[in-house]
């Protein structure tokens, strides 16, 4: 298991009276809801003039409140020498080819043969993350898709490409293949996506979600079927195959949101290319992955 380091402690001045503690806490801290402000303070973690206070108490201007974090637990994460196929690495970042089934991160209860633990086992140093079980990992694939993906190797690039996704500065494209000859042959796709209220385990367009947009063109008609590249702009939780699903082009081999199909066992859909610039130089380099084995043998199969 790996340790993980104390928690940072944060000390505040109060500038403004009458400001109720956990208000106040939740304020300047964004990182924390005011649920967790609260929990924290009766667990004692919080302090005002270094006496532990409640979280309804009213702040006077100069009071100084002190907040610790209770150190996470060990984290169950351990090295795995799974392989990795690289397509560029320096000093600050790896681009990975990965594979279809393999999970980007552990889960509570599930915590091997992830591509973390491949990456924990290759980057031995890698560095803690505030997120114990995801070192490194700046955007995700789903597991049964395949393609390029970026990992930060240090902090410092870790945060420099998370803000690059937060811009919406990274280039992502993903090849599909969907049911049916989609039209008009280029298009946009904007639709907020959120928690299907009818089945929580899964996404969909719901009029409360999130924004999501997608871009598409058609690579070709192939038989019934549309070879689609997509580019999303945003990064929702299955936004490729929800939008796709939802104008009427569901994802071949998606059993949840597309059609089953004979010739694949997982949903096609490939990350086929990555760009974004490099935290070290600031240069944008854009890094390809060519389909692999099974996606071609289904572009044959339905042919």
């Amino acid at each position: 298991m790996r340790s993980i380091p104390a928690p940072k402690v944060f000390s505040l001045v109060v500038d403004e009276p009458g400001v109720r503690l956990d208000k106040y806490v939740a304020e300047k801290c964004p990182e924390l809801s005011r649920s967790q402000a609260q929990k924290l303070v009766a667990d004692g973690n919080i302090t005002v003039n270094d006496r532990v206070a409640k979280s309804g108490v009213k702040l006077h201007v100069g009071d100084r409140v002190k907040i610790t974090p209770p150190s996470p637990p060990p984290s169950p994460l351990s090295p795995e020498a799974i392989p990795l196929n690289i397509i560029y690495e320096d000093n600050d970042l790896l681009v990975i080819d990965k594979p279809a089934g393999l999970p980007i991160h552990p889960a509570p209860g599930h915590y091997s043969h992830t591509l973390v633990n491949a990456i924990l086992s290759y980057v031995p140093g890698l560095p803690e993350s505030d997120d114990s079980l995801r070192p490194g990992i700046v955007h995700r694939l789903d597991k049964d898709a395949s393609g390029v993906m970026v990992v930060a190797k240090n902090s410092v690039a870790q945060a420099n490409l998370i803000n690059q996704f937060k811009t919406r500065s990274v280039v992502k494209a993903y090849l599909a293949l969907v049911k049916g000859h989609l039209t008009p042959e280029e298009g946009v796709i904007e639709a907020p996506i959120g928690r299907d209220p009818r089945n929580r385990k899964r996404m969909a367009v719901v009029a409360e979600g999130k924004e999501a947009r997608t871009n598409y063109h058609v690579v070709k008609y192939i038989g019934d079927y549309t070879l689609v590249e997509v580019r999303p702009e945003t990064g929702r939780t299955h936004q490729i195959r929800v939008h796709l699903s939802a104008i009427g082009y569901p994802v071949v081999g998606d059993p949840v949101y597309g059609v089953k199909s004979s010739y694949l066992s997982r949903p096609f859909l490939h990350a086929c290319r990555l760009g974004f610039k490099l935290p070290s130089t600031g240069e944008y380099k854009e890094f390809t992955s060519n389909l692999p084995p099974d996606l071609e043998q289904a572009l044959e199969s339905v042919a």
